[in-house]
């Protein structure tokens, strides 16, 4: 997961900035305009870069989470079945005495 979405986040990258470096080179506008177009959209890029970090983050929190609680789980369910397991084993050694 960690490998497909970093490799998502450094082609946006690439893609934004080969984007500025076309627009710079064919823009119709004037030099002015040109760089507060830009600016906003390397803010828009940003901001997204920035939410989809967080979305991950908060996917990456609720998967520890439920980990955590299925680790629980197993433990509780370990911890019964040896003590079942300890107590078969005093009732038979007692049988035997």
């Amino acid at each position: 997961m960690g490998d497909s979405t970093g490799s998502k986040v450094s082609f946006f990258m690439v893609g934004l900035g080969i984007g500025a470096l076309v627009g710079i080179l064919f823009a119709p506008k004037s030099g002015d305009e040109t760089r507060e177009y830009l600016s906003q959209r390397a803010e828009e890029g940003k901001e997204y870069a920035q939410r989809k970090a967080r979305e991950l983050r908060e996917r990456a929190d609720d998967l520890v989470e439920r980990g955590k609680q299925v680790a629980a789980r197993q433990k509780e369910s370990i911890s019964a079945a040896v003590d079942a397991g300890r107590e078969a084993y005093q009732r038979e050694k007692s049988k035997e005495m």
